[in-house]
């Protein structure tokens, strides 16, 4: 009788190591940069910067306080929201566009 070959146990990782470096560099790392990068933008959030919020609202930043930010939506209209909820930059304080596009409708 011939004996069967005794599959090699660093073989059968292989691919499964194959797998998960693929998945990490292809999902995990490009999701910690932008989770990363977002934080970074809200703690520099700053007085008269232009955001849209998770919501889809637009405003600028009146008043920055530790766990939340005033924004300024209309005339005599002032909301809290949670910074978390602060999607994107449109345009900082010194004038540059974050998104690069200024267009608002």
């Amino acid at each position: 009788m011939p004996q069967q070959a005794v599959p090699n146990p660093m073989g059968m990782m292989f691919p499964v190591l194959m797998m998960f470096l693929i998945f990490y560099v292809l999902v995990f790392r490009p999701q910690t940069k932008a989770r990363k990068a977002h934080e970074q933008m809200v703690k520099q959030l700053k007085k008269h910067d232009e955001v849209v919020t998770s919501g889809g609202m637009f405003g600028t930043v009146v008043n920055v306080k530790p766990d939340a930010v005033t924004l300024r939506v209309d005339e005599n209209v002032r909301i809290d929201v949670e910074k978390s909820a602060i999607a994107r930059l449109v345009k900082s304080r010194s004038g540059e566009s974050e998104s690069g596009s200024e267009a608002r409708a």
